[in-house]
């Protein structure tokens, strides 16, 4: 157990990392993160204050979606990544717990005047992923396996209401469930009972992620960093950009608006990288060109389990950028050679119906 975002967590359990890692991409891992921040979001103005906050349509996510959303700066730089849900009557909305703090505070400064701004934190969050996944939900919650990647429903357990998107962080087809806290170890208890269901702690959460190609705030993205130079340009839809129906309107928006235009040129760009050596290359190693000169930095990096090789993400200038571009890590005072790569290192597998 380890502290982390102000909870004491598991790293890993008796199984160990490369096994629960493992299991996760063969059959059904439990996570409990209920260290993430849960709020809800009411009121017939809430999805266009939401707006107001991120380069993400919010407006016309239908109910019963979900969409991946950036709270941004003035500068346009990422305060946090979150999903959002649009359950018809309000918005459910889930941050990272290292800085739910900091975004409910943000949150309720910007719209609480235009919305309810409501924290849960009498809820808990648990993560079922994996191929078996829906196979062991839909025993204990039936009907779950009607949902598609990036859809949500509420569902009755026992008296308690939950509420399931089909949704993750590891690249696998799984389930994010908000259950009252009261109820959560009882139904953890049921998920565990499932013959394909392992807990999972914060170990393999990392490398399945980093597999995945998702960025883990405070390490790939934070406040110095825009969503175009963490590549992330795909979460802001075509009516936030330049010319849509809705551009702009977002703190930071000239900044990532011209980003995107291409009219101001970005420093950096996030790339996958995967060492041509057996060598882990781990986060905050520099990253030099042919020349020896410092060009970047990795931010996250392991000898991944599933990809069997070391893999990492970093920071490089664009022109270094593009797949199969070659530099160098430094190493314990050793230079490793890495090349850019495309991003998932393992392909994603998310259930489109």
């Amino acid at each position: 157990m380890v502290p982390f975002a102000g909870y004491s967590m598991p790293v890993q359990y008796p199984a160990g990392l490369m096994a629960e890692h493992h299991h996760t991409r063969t059959a059904a891992g439990l996570f409990d993160v209920s260290h993430m921040g849960q709020l809800r979001l009411a009121g017939p103005q809430a999805a266009a204050a939401f707006e107001t906050l991120m380069p993400v349509d919010v407006i016309d996510l239908a109910p019963g979606k979900q969409r991946y959303g950036l709270l941004l700066t003035n500068e346009g730089t990422i305060i946090d990544d979150l999903m959002f849900v649009n359950r018809g009557t309000e918005l459910f909305v889930v941050v990272n717990g290292a800085c739910k703090a900091g975004d409910i505070a943000h949150i309720q400064e910007h719209i609480g005047s235009r919305c309810q701004v409501q924290p849960l934190p009498d809820r808990a969050l648990l993560a079922l992923q994996g191929p078996k996944a829906v196979d062991a939900l839909k025993r204990v919650l039936p009907g779950v396996e009607k949902l598609v990647f990036m859809t949500g429903a509420a569902i009755q357990w026992q008296a308690a209401e939950l509420f399931v998107t089909r949704s993750g962080y590891t690249g696998e087809d799984g389930f994010e469930i908000s259950v009252p806290a009261a109820q959560a170890e009882a139904f953890a208890r049921a998920l565990l009972a499932e013959p394909e269901v392992k807990p999972i702690g914060l170990g393999a959460r990392n490398s399945l992620r980093l597999e995945a190609g998702l960025c883990l705030y405070g390490n790939d993205i934070d406040t110095t960093t825009t969503p175009v130079e963490a590549a992330l340009t795909w979460a802001i839809q075509k009516v936030r950009r330049t010319g849509g129906a809705r551009a702009g309107g977002f703190p930071g928006a000239q900044r990532v608006l011209a980003q995107l235009d291409g009219t101001e040129a970005i420093a950096r760009k996030r790339v996958g990288l995967v060492a041509l050596e057996r060598v882990p290359v781990r986060e905050h190693t520099p990253l030099q060109d042919a020349q020896g000169l410092q060009v970047g930095e990795v931010t996250s990096g392991l000898l991944a389990p599933t990809a069997d090789q070391p893999v990492a993400m970093g920071y490089v200038p664009p022109q270094l950028s593009a797949a199969g571009t070659r530099v160098n890590a430094v190493v314990r005072g050793k230079s490793v050679p890495m090349e850019v790569r495309t991003m998932p290192f393992v392909p994603n597998r998310y259930y489109r119906g």
